[in-house]
């Protein structure tokens, strides 16, 4: 439920009728911008008499919010939001772009790919510590000693890094190197991993599901939310569908879907989505077109001898030219709504 107060309404009121709605058992967010006051009720608000409310003197309007996340709402949350990474700002008309290998497997390779990444445009750099893989026999990643690869390579660049935390046993270590803590899409509904997620003080990076709806999607992000940590980013990497020629269907509905339904901001990641690496850059256009704040892109030095997933990873050279290429994307996109907006 969304209560909108009238202008006039000043602090004092506002905060005596929070104290008098929590009395109903209900928690109270602040969702109010310059343009107006409101309110965002979460809990069982049948025990509001909305008749009664609308006729308060300091209320202006009272609605229903149909969708069962709340926090992720934009009906609770009218402007878009943006998280801030260093510097860095995800979403606001903003395009990120984030790369690295799928996984942290010495330091050579982990710093060679860091620079050139970085010199290419990257704005964060992604490695794996901890791989959850299909297969048992799969390569599982450095765990910590990745870590501490991906810091030094912070260090050696500059660049912020988001890598993966698989479990609530391991949460509290990622969370101590990285600066955005990823929830990967094998993980998207532990429950446990996202109530721990939304008690960090990183922000979160969620991954949909291979066979989430989108409701299920932003559901996850609301345990997050409910939990505390209002810092999130999704990430759309591909859904399970019958078509087996790509590694998963690339949904880039979701997008669209996305900023209609939430505030939050969302990413593609088309290496997972397609698992071809000569699709990766094609589908970077296409998620940029549709209005994504950003992308996230597997490079390895070597694609041929990795470890995991090189067959979806470009090549420096070929990501440096991805760079180019969205970049125009992301201009042309933004002349036309100027000019439309004109």
């Amino acid at each position: 439920m969304i209560i909108i107060l009238k202008r006039t309404t000043t602090q004092e009121e506002k905060n005596q009728l929070i104290e008098n709605i929590k009395t109903m058992g209900l928690t109270v967010k602040d969702a109010g911008s310059e343009e107006r006051m409101v309110l965002g009720l979460i809990g069982d608000t049948a025990k509001i008499d909305i008749t009664h409310m609308q006729a308060h003197h300091n209320v202006e309007k009272v609605m229903k919010v149909q969708e069962p996340f709340k926090l992720a709402s934009r009906a609770f949350h009218p402007k878009n939001s943006i998280l801030k990474i260093e510097g860095h700002e995800i979403g606001g008309g903003n395009l990120t772009i984030i790369a690295g290998p799928c996984s942290v497997e010495s330091r050579e390779q982990i710093l060679t790919i860091a620079q050139s990444v970085k010199a290419a445009g990257a704005h964060i750099l992604r490695g794996g510590a901890f791989k959850p893989r299909t297969s048992p026999y799969s390569f599982q990643g450095l765990g910590e000693k990745g870590l501490k690869l991906l810091k030094e390579a912070k260090e050696l660049t500059g660049l912020p890094i988001i890598t993966e935390a698989m479990s609530t046993e391991d949460f509290d270590l990622v969370e101590s190197y990285t600066d955005i803590i990823q929830i990967g899409a094998r993980n998207m509904q532990n429950f446990s991993l996202l109530k721990k997620a939304g008690k960090a003080k990183k922000p979160i990076m969620l991954k949909r599901g291979m066979s989430a709806t989108i409701e299920e999607f932003l559901m996850s992000a609301e345990y997050i939310m409910a939990s505390g940590n209002s810092q999130i980013v999704l990430c759309e990497r591909g859904i399970r569908t019958f078509e087996n020629y790509t590694r998963n269907t690339l949904d880039l509905a979701t997008v669209i879907a996305v900023k209609e339904l939430s505030h939050l901001p969302i990413i593609i990641d088309p290496s997972h989505a397609t698992g071809k690496w000569h699709m990766v850059e094609p589908m970077s256009r296409a998620a940029v077109a549709v209005g994504a704040d950003g992308i996230m892109v597997e490079v390895h030095n070597n694609p041929e001898k990795a470890l995991s997933d090189g067959q979806q990873s470009l090549k420096p050279e070929r990501f440096e030219k991805l760079v180019v290429s969205v970049g125009k994307v992301s201009d042309a996109i933004k002349d036309m709504v100027n000019y439309n907006g004109n």
